[in-house]
């Protein structure tokens, strides 16, 4: 239920994130603010393509016989993970420049009064958002196997939610302790163990399907000192993808993934730098031709 609770906070904040910067700017004019119920419009329309994503899933799930089930949330584990990583680098690249690509595609709509155009946009970023909800809850919920009941996810989906209006109207405030920056920085960092977790358990998955060889199996047993039944170890399981008997082809996909998070974050962070050196050069050459 904690993952249910995390994944729903952490997409909850980012929704809201775009749907205040919208609003926020909308409302300092009165063409503005007459496209607010197209804003909200698009909301809806952003939730309801989610909601259609989450009832196909759970119909492609429900006609599947039982091998075909654990295939399907094998691949819904390895997608959810890739998703993921990419939405965590978007966020590098874009994040900085989000508002103003918001605005900026919120004023080519509203100054031709093309209201549809700005429901459009807002709904796509909003089902963006919420489909990346369903599938990292889907993939969550099948790969750690929970069998709880509905309305306990229910209730902490709910409760994650309610976590994230409050921790958006922080944000708002500003202060030192809690900023976007540093919020942004400490989820990322949690996306991405729970994104190697999803991985590790769909290799659970398919090497009991024979479909990925184990080679060694396990290749150790931590199981005496830090058992995945409870406690730290169950929360490790949880949100990293420890295992106390690993096998060797497992160990060597969880290091393959973080190898190439790594790589995608240096380039990703790297690619500011250089376009702003660039930048500082083209101006250089300009002011001494001048």
């Amino acid at each position: 239920m904690d993952q249910v609770a995390f994944i729903v906070w952490r997409e909850s904040v980012e929704a809201l994130l775009v749907v205040g910067i919208l609003y926020s700017w909308l409302s300092q004019s009165d063409a503005g603010r007459r496209g607010l119920p197209w804003l909200w419009g698009g909301v809806a329309g952003g939730l309801l393509l989610a909601g259609a994503l989450a009832a196909v899933l759970l119909g492609i799930s429900s006609w599947l016989t039982d091998t075909g089930q654990q295939w399907f949330q094998a691949a819904m584990a390895v997608a959810a993970c890739a998703l993921v990583v990419q939405m965590v680098v978007w966020m590098r690249r874009h994040g900085r420049g989000l508002k103003s690509e918001l605005e900026t595609g919120a004023a080519a709509q509203v100054g031709g009064q093309q209201w549809w155009g700005l429901c459009v946009l807002v709904a796509i970023a909003v089902a963006r958002e919420g489909s990346e909800t369903v599938v990292f809850l889907y993939g969550t919920i099948l790969s750690s196997q929970q069998k709880g009941d509905v309305g306990a996810m229910v209730l902490a989906g709910l409760g994650g939610f309610g976590i994230a209006l409050l921790t958006f109207w922080l944000l708002q405030l500003g202060g030192r302790i809690i900023t976007w920056r540093r919020f942004f920085k400490l989820t990322e960092i949690l996306l991405l163990l729970l994104a190697s977790a999803l991985l590790v358990s769909a290799t659970d998955r398919l090497i009991a399907l024979e479909a990925l060889p184990a080679l060694i199996d396990p290749v150790w047993n931590s199981a005496g000192f830090l058992d995945t039944s409870g406690g730290l170890g169950k929360l490790l399981a949880d949100f990293a993808g420890y295992r106390a008997t690993p096998a060797l082809s497992q160990l060597l996909i969880w290091l393959a993934y973080w190898g190439v998070v790594s790589w995608l974050l240096r380039r990703t962070s790297a690619a500011p730098a250089s376009l702003a050196r660039t930048a500082g050069a083209s101006r250089e050459g300009l002011s001494s031709r001048s």
